[in-house]
């Protein structure tokens, strides 16, 4: 094997043992350019070994920018409020469909708390078989033991029609849950009370119809449907009443980052818009991360 040039030929050179497989071939001096700028100051095994360093430590740089840029990042906390018709679960499916999120009713947490029979669920219970409401203090804690779980905490959570007054939303504050966003789907209340009234339950396949919007396909399925007992012009407007007082005391506590969208709006516009403030978010996120990492 021929040897360097500027190498004696009883010199031993082993190829230096680099941490990276790109070898770094520009940190060494190129023998045949006996004009080269490069001074060689030093024996031909130090310029060999102050060259590996070079690349070890552009190589630690790289790596730094690397594990920035490829860290996970921090996952979203979202609550979304919307009167009853506000097209609500339609966002939520939306939204948990592309960003993964663990959806978080508190109405289905209580059903499965009561139906597995935990110790929240046999509390909760007792008022519901008495046909009272089930203290916040009872609801509040099967929303927070949920927002606990592990995929809740790595995959982030969006939390849907909860908290539903301003003691609630302090509970989960004092617990350490905040979110990053509140979505407000608002809805003039003509147009909440023309879709409830409206709204028609298949009880055979659960599927729920409207008269105006999305009409049964057959006359068969047509004879079956039925109306739940709240969806009646006068009591839909009372349950809007309610919905109003309690969103605005939870929107006083969280003002500074909640978006209202226009609900009135087609589906696919609507969720554009909610997608638009989530990518934003998760960009303001990643600089945030970003940030933290080069200082």
């Amino acid at each position: 094997m021929a040897s360097w040039p500027y190498l004696n030929s009883s010199t031993m050179l082993s190829k230096p043992k680099h941490p990276n497989p790109s070898f770094c071939l520009h940190d060494f001096p190129n023998p045949q350019h006996s004009s080269s700028s490069f001074s060689f100051t030093a024996s031909p095994i130090a310029a060999v070994n102050a060259a590996t360093r070079r690349c070890r430590q552009t190589n630690r740089r790289s790596s730094l920018i690397l594990a920035s840029t490829d860290k996970p990042r921090e996952p979203l906390k979202i609550m979304i409020s919307g009167a009853p018709a506000s097209g609500k679960g339609t966002q939520c499916q939306l939204i948990t469909s592309k960003y993964d999120l663990v959806h978080i009713a508190a109405g289905d947490l209580l059903r499965a708390e009561v139906e597995v029979g935990s110790a929240n669920g046999k509390k909760a219970k007792e008022y519901m078989e008495k046909g009272q409401l089930v203290p916040d203090e009872i609801v509040v804690m099967m929303v927070k033991d949920r927002l606990s779980q592990p995929d809740s905490a790595e995959k982030g959570w969006l939390l849907d029609g909860y908290p539903r007054s301003s003691s609630q939303a302090t509970a989960l504050e004092a617990f350490g849950f905040h979110p990053d966003l509140f979505i407000l789907l608002d809805v003039p209340q003509e147009i909440l009370v023309d879709r409830v009234v409206g709204r028609r339950l298949d009880p055979v396949t659960g599927r729920i119809y409207h008269l105006t919007y999305s009409p049964p396909e057959t006359e068969e399925i047509a004879a079956r449907l039925t109306q739940r007992f709240d969806d009646t012009e006068e009591r839909v407007k009372l349950r809007l009443q309610t919905h109003n007082q309690n969103v605005e005391s939870v929107l006083s506590m969280f003002e500074d980052i909640t978006i209202k969208v226009d609900g009135s709006l087609p589906k696919e516009i609507v969720f554009a818009k909610i997608d638009s403030a989530l990518s934003d978010l998760i960009h303001q996120k990643k600089n945030a991360i970003l940030g933290t990492t080069a200082t």
